[in-house]
């Protein structure tokens, strides 16, 4: 067998804790953790450890910080480690040049999406969104450019009709762990190959934003159910419900009930017994299943409970999505 590599890993959030934990059950000797400095958090704004952190933490592995890599001091300390490779996971601060030639087997990305497709900061929700089939993850050798790199490991997942932002980052979450663990296994053997990304299908996934999380009712069903799905748990997709906000967490497109005329986009049809059936579509022709909702001050429910326990509110006519001015 050949020698396990010295691994200096690069990440932040959960996702990139999932690789991390993979790593330390491996062969391969992780010699010190990369993270983002510590950020407010919470309703008291107190500084927090990223999780990557606080599982390196409890490893007693080294613990760097650094606000950049730019500096030379700081790229020195990083050389120090004498690693032969960096693992880089959802970190959040660009590799300059200097940086990715520092490891003599260079740098390599667990990237949550099938490159080309959905390049960028939001991979797995907008994979959802669009209607994607199918996800996974690209282990990839990092270059300069905006995930730009070889692909050098592909593992798939599929994307089914009620897969949500956070089951598809979990499931990819851990395939990425599988994954990175496989390509450092197969490169210290040198039986891994590299391929460069095809110029066709290109993508870039946008960083999401609360702004974009507003359902227009106008859009058709499959669009509505798709961006329902992809922005659970965050940002989470809301229509205006009078001066307030219903927050939509499940949805799938339907279609009207036998002799049901169409209504203007927005307007609440006649319940289901477990779902909320919004008009939608240009015409209002179209229907958006609602599944699981939530209501103002009250706790996410299916809509069954919901209906049971605030049928009042919710009544079929109802217009949603027309207030002006809201309130979060």
């Amino acid at each position: 067998m050949s020698p396990p590599l010295r691994v200096v890993f690069a990440g932040t959030p959960d996702f990139a804790a999932s690789s991390l934990a993979a790593l330390l059950q491996s062969r391969h000797s992780v010699v010190a953790v990369y993270t983002q400095p510590d950020r407010p958090a919470g309703r008291g704004r107190k500084l927090a450890a990223s999780p990557v952190k606080t599982l390196a933490l409890e490893h007693d592995l080294p613990v760097l910080q650094p606000e950049s890599l730019k500096a030379p001091e700081a790229q020195a300390e990083l050389a120090g480690f004498a690693a032969d490779i960096m693992v880089v996971v959802a970190y959040g601060l660009i590799l300059p040049q200097a940086v990715l030639d520092i490891p003599p087997r260079g740098c390599l990305n667990v990237h949550a999406s099938l490159l080309p497709r959905w390049r960028g900061a939001a991979p797995i929700q907008r994979a959802i969104e669009a209607g994607d089939s199918e996800s996974g993850v690209t282990i990839m050798q990092m270059d300069a450019g905006l995930d730009t790199g070889d692909m050098l490991l592909i593992r798939r997942t599929p994307i089914t009709a009620t897969t949500t932002g956070g089951e598809l980052h979990d499931t990819l979450a851990a395939l990425g762990g599988e994954a990175i663990v496989e390509a450092l296994d197969a490169l210290a053997s040198g039986a891994l190959t590299a391929t460069p990304q095809p110029a066709e299908g290109v993508t870039y996934a946008a960083k999401l934003s609360k702004a974009e999380a507003e359902l227009d009712f106008r859009q058709p069903a499959e669009a509505l159910a798709a961006k329902v799905r992809a922005f659970n748990p965050w940002p989470v997709a809301w229509c205006t419900h009078g001066e307030e906000r219903l927050r939509l967490l499940m949805a799938t497109a339907s279609s009207r009930h036998d002799g049901e005329a169409p209504r203007p986009p927005g307007t609440l049809l006649a319940h289901d017994p477990d779902a909320l059936r919004i008009a939608c579509g240009t015409q209002g022709a179209e229907v958006l299943r609602v599944t699981r909702a939530q209501l103002p001050g009250g706790k996410p429910l299916a809509a069954r409970d919901l209906l049971n326990a605030r049928s009042d509110t919710l009544a079929p006519g109802l217009l949603l999505g027309q207030a002006t001015e809201e309130k979060s």
